[in-house]
Parts: C-alpha cells; sequence; structure tokens
C-alpha cells in the first residue's frame, strides 16, 4: 500500500463550529492593531530626533508590523476572492514582516545602550 493511500485513508473530516464573536473581534483587533502601530511609528520617528537613533529603529519595527497587518488584509482579500494563487504567494512569505520587526526592535536596543 503507497503511502498516499494510506493518507487518503486516515482523513477524517470533522466540523468545527466558530464563535459568534470570533468575526467581531477579529475585525476589532485587527483595526486596534493597525492604528496602534500607526501611531506608534508616527510617534517614534517624530521623536527620533531627541532620543537618538534607538527610536528610530523602533519606529521601523512598528513599520513593519503595520506591514504585517497589511498583509493579513491581502491574504483574507485572495480568500475571499478565490484566489488561490495569491494567497499562496502571501502567505509564502507570512513571516517575513514579524523577522524584520525583531530585527528592528534588536537593533533598537542594541542603540539603546549607547549613549550619544
Amino acid at each position: 500500500m503507497s503511502l498516499a493511500s494510506i493518507v487518503v485513508f486516515a482523513q477524517v473530516y470533522t466540523t468545527v463550529n466558530k464563535a459568534s464573536t470570533f468575526i467581531p473581534i477579529f475585525l476589532g483587533m485587527m483595526l486596534l492593531g493597525i492604528v496602534v502601530t500607526l501611531i506608534a511609528a508616527v510617534l517614534g520617528f517624530a521623536r527620533a530626533r531627541a532620543f537618538g537613533p534607538s527610536a528610530r529603529w523602533f519606529s521601523y519595527a512598528a513599520v513593519c508590523l503595520l506591514l504585517f497587518h497589511v498583509q493579513l488584509l491581502a491574504v483574507g482579500f485572495g480568500l475571499l476572492s478565490n484566489d488561490s494563487n495569491l494567497a499562496s504567494n502571501i502567505v509564502a512569505f507570512f513571516n517575513v514582516f514579524i523577522i524584520l520587526a525583531a530585527l528592528c526592535a534588536i537593533m533598537g536596543f542594541v542603540r539603546l545602550t549607547n549613549p550619544r
């Protein structure tokens, strides 16, 4: 028996009932995340001159998180429009903005320890 036939026979179909509050909570947190990261990016760039390069790196991290939210919206658009090619291409790079945000935050902390 081939591996493919074992996988086909081993599939179990289950139904999942989502909570009625899933959509409002998800959309509310998505909107809140976009607004908060946009505020953090704007304030970070505005205060970078006063607080040095560490604030600029933290604002870059906020911009990366903002782009992550935009990426989530693009995946949702691809799924809603039944464009699996678009959705799969975006999901392939799903974690890239989180990784970039973490690297920018690390650079911000490194620059924070060096006084001007």
